[in-house]
């Protein structure tokens, strides 16, 4: 016989910090056709090397390991050569295959009482669009798992790219921001576009 335990609810989301900054979101401008504040969280995969980089460390590594191949082929062992070849390949693939998440990102935007959502990995982009009313901010699973955005039948999950500790920080700045823009008053533009 096995015990399962379901997890806690995240708490409810307290009052901005001191100053009123966001800690993960950025306050841009509104439309000029709108009013209120357009906020946007970005989270991108931390890497190492831009692509730049990444390029002219391989470039430099291939110089490298062809000058001690050639080396070789002069003094009389020509099939290390071929060897470094096949090497540069293989550290070539791998090199491409990281600079292809190289740009993965999630991007959250609450502006006029939506929220839009996008993850962008590798060549493949996932987007979603929740009205404020109806979005849920809960853990997937339990503390510091993905923050799953559900409402309307659809569901994402963000925070892959951020460190398990600080998504619930996440997930608590995110719904302060929801409840915000929910006791926003609505405009007259607003209230015919949410009756189409």
């Amino acid at each position: 016989m096995s015990t399962t335990l379901a997890p806690t609810a995240w708490p409810a989301p307290g009052p901005l910090p001191e100053g009123g900054a966001w800690r993960f979101a950025r306050e841009l401008r509104a439309p000029s056709d709108g009013d209120g504040t357009v906020l946007q969280w970005l989270m991108r995969r931390h890497n190492s090397f831009s692509r730049a980089q990444c390029l002219a460390v391989y470039g430099a590594l291939c110089l490298v390991a062809l000058g001690i191949g050639l080396g070789f082929w002069f003094a009389g062992a020509p099939a290390v050569l071929p060897l470094a070849g096949v090497e540069l390949l293989m550290v070539g693939a791998a090199f491409w295959l990281c600079s292809r998440h190289s740009n993965d990102a999630e991007t959250i935007t609450l502006a006029e009482r939506e929220l839009h959502v996008e993850h962008r990995f590798g060549r493949g982009l996932d987007r979603a669009e929740f009205r404020v009313e109806w979005v849920r901010v809960e853990p997937e699973h339990g503390e510091g798992s993905l923050i799953e955005l559900s409402g309307q039948g659809r569901r994402m999950r963000v925070g892959r790219y951020l460190r398990p500790e600080l998504r619930m920080a996440l997930a608590r700045e995110l719904r302060l921001a929801l409840r915000r823009e929910c006791a926003r008053p609505v405009t007259p533009d607003a209230l015919v576009e949410q009756q189409r």
